[in-house]
């Protein structure tokens, strides 16, 4: 469990790092080009955005390892503290500083993820062993969900695009770990070729450059304060949802009911504390 939550703790130091970068390169490119291969094309001209996708794949690494030591409920909750990481980062890259209120935000978060892990208390489950019609299930309204939020995001302007896609590539991010847990769990029952012959790692190759697309469209249409309050809760809430309803995890219930509660209030607090900062504008 150590291993998973180290792991897990890098990958979102990992993603936060390519937030960042990748908003910086993101942010020197025409808001008048949308969501288009043009807009891939003036990315790669920015080599601070390559730092970027270099820290995304450094995460991605991390990710897989973490869901392969550990459950998925258990790993995603973590990426959380990838939001006050990116303050911290922006802090730096955009030559602003920490306030009280990003402080008590970062200690509010922190704190929250803890409370919300000793909580749940995840166990058992298996990725593997999962129902093929539940994965069936899982897999169509992940989907859908992200066509649906990646649309109506296209129809709004600047914070409200930025805002919906954010969203949808929350939701395409913890569909990919759903995806990344199914791999590494045929890995732990079959060994490396059981990777090449199950269906997971086909659909990862596309659910993956998705997510990738949709991310670099959020970071494009607006400030960072719009974006990754959105994408940073809603991965770790669809992750949490496939372990328990697709994997059949186990989640401590009864009595910590108030500690999974107050957890997850201070995490909604901190972040709504953190969505008003001057440090996610990236100005």
């Amino acid at each position: 469990m150590l291993l998973s939550v180290g792991l897990a703790v890098l990958a979102a130091a990992a993603n936060a790092t390519a937030s960042v970068l990748q908003r910086k390169g993101a942010q020197r490119q025409p808001r008048s080009v949308g969501m288009s291969p043009k807009m891939i094309l003036g990315l790669i001209r920015e080599p601070v955005w390559f730092g970027g996708v270099a820290a995304i794949l450094a995460g991605f690494l991390l990710q897989a390892g973490a869901l392969a030591t550990g459950p998925i409920v258990l790993v995603q909750p973590i990426l959380i503290v990838e939001l006050p990481l990116t303050l911290l980062l922006a802090s730096v890259v955009f030559h602003n500083r920490l306030r009280g209120r990003e402080w008590l935000a970062i200690t509010g978060m922190s704190a929250g993820v803890a409370v919300l892990q000793v909580g749940l208390s995840p166990s058992d489950g298996s990725a593997h062993r999962a129902p093929m019609i539940t994965w069936i299930l899982g897999c169509a309204v992940s989907v859908g969900v992200v066509l649906a939020l990646a649309t109506i995001g296209g129809r709004h302007r600047r914070a409200g695009r930025a805002a919906y896609l954010g969203v949808a590539t929350g939701v395409a991010f913890g569909f990919t770990a759903a995806l990344v847990a199914g791999v590494t769990s045929a890995y732990g029952a079959g060994g490396f070729a059981a990777v090449f012959t199950t269906w997971q790692t086909y659909v990862i190759l596309v659910a993956g450059p998705s997510g990738f697309f949709l991310l670099q469209s959020a970071l494009r249409a607006g400030r960072l304060v719009a974006s990754q309050p959105g994408l940073t809760l809603t991965n770790p809430l669809v992750a949490i949802g496939w372990g328990v309803a697709v994997f059949g995890e186990h989640v401590r219930v009864s009595g910590w009911i108030a500690a999974d509660v107050f957890g997850a209030a201070l995490v909604v607090g901190a972040t709504i504390l953190l969505a008003g900062s001057p440090l996610l504008d990236g100005a």
